[in-house]
C-alpha cells in the first residue's frame, strides 16, 4: 500500500516546482499599467472637450516657452532619424550577444513591433483630438499626443529593456536607466521649451508609452522564464 503522506509531499513539491517555473508578477504591476492608462484617458477627454486641464496647460506653456537653439537640439532627440538608429544599433548588439540562445529573435522582434506601433497609435489620436499647436508653431492641428516624445520613449526605452539583462553590474544597469531617462526627459523638455508641444501633449505620450513599455517588459520576463537552454 503506497504511503499517502509521501505521495502528498511529492504532489506538493511538484506543484511548487511548476509554480516556481512560471513567471510571477508583482501586484503593483496593475498600477504600473492601469494608472498611466487612466491618466491618458483623462487627459485625452479633457483635450477633446476643451476642459479646465487644457486651460491650465496653456497657462503653463506660456510660462515655459523660451525658444532657443539648445531646446531645439533637445527636441531633435525625438526625431525618427535620431531615435530609431539608436534602437537599431542596440537591437543589433542584443542579437549578436544572444544569437546562440533559443528564440533569441523574439525580444528583438517585439521591440521592432513596438516602435512600429507608435505611428499606428499616435497618428489616429492626432486626427481624433485635432488639437492646435502653441503660438510658437505655424497654425495647424494634430499636436496631441506628442509623436516625438513617444518615439523617444519607446526607442530609448526598448533599447534599455533589452540591454539591461546583458549588463553584469548594478552600476552599469543604473547608468543605462539614468541615460535613458535623461534622453526622454531632455526630449520632452526641449519640445515644451521650444514651443513645439503643449505640456499635456508630452505627458500623454509618457502615459501611453508607459503602457507599451510595461507590456514589453512583461513579454520579456515571460520569454526569459520559458525559453529553454539551447
Amino acid at each position: 500500500m503506497p504511503n499517502s503522506g509521501n505521495q502528498d509531499l511529492a504532489d506538493s513539491t511538484e506543484q511548487d516546482g511548476r509554480a516556481s517555473a512560471s513567471p510571477t508578477y508583482p501586484r503593483p504591476l496593475a498600477l504600473l499599467v492601469g494608472l498611466p492608462a487612466l491618466l491618458f484617458a483623462l487627459i485625452t477627454w479633457q483635450v477633446v472637450v476643451d476642459g479646465p486641464l487644457v486651460a491650465a496647460d496653456e497657462r503653463l506653456s506660456r510660462v515655459l516657452i523660451e525658444p532657443d537653439r539648445f531646446s531645439e537640439l533637445l527636441a531633435d532627440l525625438g526625431n525618427v532619424q535620431v531615435a530609431v538608429p539608436v534602437l537599431a544599433v542596440a537591437l543589433g548588439h542584443v542579437a549578436l550577444r544572444t544569437r546562440r540562445t533559443a528564440r533569441w529573435w523574439l525580444p528583438v522582434a517585439a521591440a521592432i513591433l513596438l516602435i512600429a506601433l507608435v505611428p499606428a497609435l499616435v497618428i489616429p489620436l492626432k486626427d481624433l483630438t485635432d488639437r492646435p499647436g502653441t503660438p510658437a508653431v505655424p497654425p495647424g492641428t494634430g499636436y496631441y499626443p506628442s509623436g516625438h516624445t513617444a518615439t523617444a520613449a519607446v526607442a530609448y526605452g526598448c533599447a534599455t529593456l533589452l540591454l539591461l539583462p546583458l549588463l553584469r553590474t548594478a552600476l552599469a544597469r543604473r547608468a543605462l536607466v539614468a541615460g535613458c531617462t535623461a534622453l526622454v526627459l531632455g526630449t520632452s523638455f526641449g519640445l515644451v521649451r521650444r514651443g513645439y508641444h503643449w505640456p499635456l501633449d508630452v505627458v500623454a505620450s509618457w502615459c501611453l508609452c508607459a503602457v507599451l513599455l510595461s507590456a514589453l517588459w512583461l513579454f520579456l520576463v515571460r520569454t526569459t522564464a520559458t525559453t529553454p537552454p539551447r
